[in-house]
């Protein structure tokens, strides 16, 4: 019996100044920004699903996601794409076939928005 599980827990976003990443993710999310900061260098974002941790103690220019390794859910793509417009995203995509977009975090991890 193999003892892996295929789901996904978690994922690691390495970013530079933990507080600052909490703060962003929470705002283009909608969450409360005041969540506990652990260790000094982790913050879990509480997510409906598989969920992130964002995580300074692993940034490096080198770590930084250049291609989106996830996608954040959405009913709505054009509603999405114009809500993170009015949040000053960095969009480096525009809607493409309908269905998803790409974005940077403040740090430059790229991310994508995908509906579902």
């Amino acid at each position: 019996m193999n003892p892996i599980i295929n789901q996904v827990g978690t994922i690691f976003i390495p970013v530079s100044n933990v507080e600052e990443a909490r703060n962003w993710y929470c705002d283009i999310l909608g969450l409360e920004s005041s969540g506990e900061i652990l260790f000094g260098h982790l913050f879990i974002v509480p997510m409906n699903g598989t969920g992130i941790v964002l995580d300074s103690k692993i940034y490096s220019k080198e770590t930084i996601i250049k291609t989106p390794l996830f996608h954040l859910n959405t009913n709505n793509i054009e509603q999405a794409y114009e809500y993170m417009k009015s949040m000053n995203v960095e969009l480096t995509t525009a809607i493409e076939h309908n269905h998803w977009f790409n974005f940077k975090d403040p740090d430059g991890n790229h991310l994508m928005v995908c509906q579902c």
